[in-house]
């Protein structure tokens, strides 16, 4: 027992006598729901028992121990057995027609309390009266305990000496002892099955989030994929047409094509497979960081071999792009690569005036925001057409855009012009200001 002592901590208290106590618990919390259990299956099983146990505890008392209570110790002997199976014998019934089985037991409590045989076998009603506080609402619980309260005015206009004490207090309390007992009991059922009921909401809840939270990551995740594969593999294919059209002229053009195929694949892939790795295990601080607007001279300059000529225009103060958060500035550089791989793949190799094709970038940075604007002077008609079509990249930049209560606009050039032109602007998020210096600090 020292040791059970020491178990629970220095300076506490031997409790060992309750951990003896909780297997003699669990053993008859098992023996209960095994009960129940076999109940539910087999319900007649059980009250065919319950019920000629009854029986024979009647006609035990029928036998001869019921005068030692009577009123009237002279009834007749076939008038007791008589009311001991009319009270008894109904309780098969009790729990699938309680109000009928008490209308049943009625009469014969009244003719039992009439005719001062006072069986104790009138107390089973009590069991009557639990059914229907167990499974009937309370309004009828409340007319059945005043119907089961009717054979006690017999008793009380033909045997007034003595009968409060000795008939009517101690039935009434038996009968108010079952309700109490029913309503008990069914509170019990009902609060456990609420437990229940909100586990398994809570449990759908948190299934819900989860299923939410997979979903936002896997729109996240693909809409990552389609910016880094679909803008590497446009630049690629603009560079695999130049060097096939550079190989019959100039073999070191076609070679100087094919490295820097290589290099966007490899700069692909290695994306790739960072992406990929974040699926796989937690990020570490080995990863990449992700692309910011410092990057973006890079980004150009790819599009730039894929034979593009891009311009960029830069507006504001040079310090603004600095102060942007990460997440705004890898917006505004995703925005800027689906645009430009989108003039690759949908704008055609030349504009609609003769002229080859290019594309410009313009940021405007501001003290409210910031403005991104991208324009091509492709073929804007054909290209709406496959835009709508594919759609997709539209939809990605929008909800980056979104993501920071921007806006974005993406529509061919107004008439009499050809192109295309991609708008977005992110308004700034406050910086949080500075923490005032506490009273009592002084200057070093």
């Amino acid at each position: 027992m020292a040791d059970d002592g020491q178990a629970h901590g220095r300076g506490v208290p031997n409790q060992g006598w309750s951990t003896g106590a909780q297997p003699l618990t669990g053993r008859l919390n098992r023996c209960a729901g095994r009960i129940r259990r076999f109940d539910r299956r087999r319900p007649l099983v059980w009250d065919l028992h319950l019920t000629a146990v009854l029986v024979v505890a009647a006609f035990i008392d029928a036998s001869g121990g019921w005068r030692s209570t009577a009123l009237d110790p002279d009834a007749p002997v076939w008038l007791v057995v008589s009311l001991s199976l009319g009270l008894s014998v109904p309780l098969l019934w009790r729990r699938t027609h309680p109000i009928t089985v008490l209308l049943v037991m009625l009469p014969f409590a009244v003719v039992n309390t009439w005719s001062g045989a006072h069986l104790q076998v009138s107390f089973l009603q009590a069991v009557t009266l639990y059914n229907i506080a167990l499974r009937l609402p309370l309004r009828t619980l409340a007319g059945s305990a005043a119907v089961a309260l009717v054979p006690f005015v017999p008793a009380l206009a033909r045997y007034t000496a003595g009968s409060w004490n000795q008939y009517i207090v101690p039935g009434v309390n038996v009968l108010v002892l079952g309700a109490l007992l029913g309503l008990a009991v069914r509170s019990r059922q009902e609060y456990t099955a609420a437990l229940v009921e909100r586990a398994q909401r809570l449990e759908a809840e948190r299934d819900q989030q989860a299923r939410l939270a997979a979903a936002t990551e896997r729109a996240r995740i693909a809409r990552e994929m389609h910016d880094i594969i679909g803008h590497n593999l446009s630049v690629i294919t603009g560079l695999a047409d130049g060097g096939s059209y550079a190989a019959r002229k100039n073999p070191q053009r076609a070679v100087e094509a094919l490295e820097a195929i290589g290099t966007t694949s490899r700069q692909a892939l290695a994306e790739l497979r960072r992406l990929l790795g974040v699926l796989r295990e937690p990020p570490t601080a080995e990863l990449t960081p992700q692309p910011a607007l410092a990057d973006l001279d890079h980004l150009v300059d790819g599009v730039r071999a894929a034979g593009l000529p891009v311009h960029v225009t830069v507006r504001g103060r040079a310090d603004v792009p600095g102060a942007l958060p990460a997440g705004q500035q890898l917006a505004v550089y995703r925005v800027v690569q689906e645009a430009l791989t989108n003039t690759l793949k949908h704008a055609g190799r030349t504009a609609s005036g003769g002229e080859g094709l290019t594309a410009e970038v313009e940021l405007s940075y501001a003290p409210d925001g910031v403005t991104v604007t991208i324009t091509d002077s492709g073929a804007a008609r054909a290209r709406t057409r496959r835009e709508s079509a594919t759609g997709r990249g539209i939809t990605g930049m929008r909800e980056r855009a979104a993501l920071y209560d921007g806006t974005l606009e993406a529509g061919p050039l107004p008439h009499p012009a050809d192109g295309w032109r991609v708008r977005v602007r992110l308004p700034r998020v406050p910086l949080p200001p500075p923490s005032a210096p506490r009273k009592g600090s002084t200057e070093q």
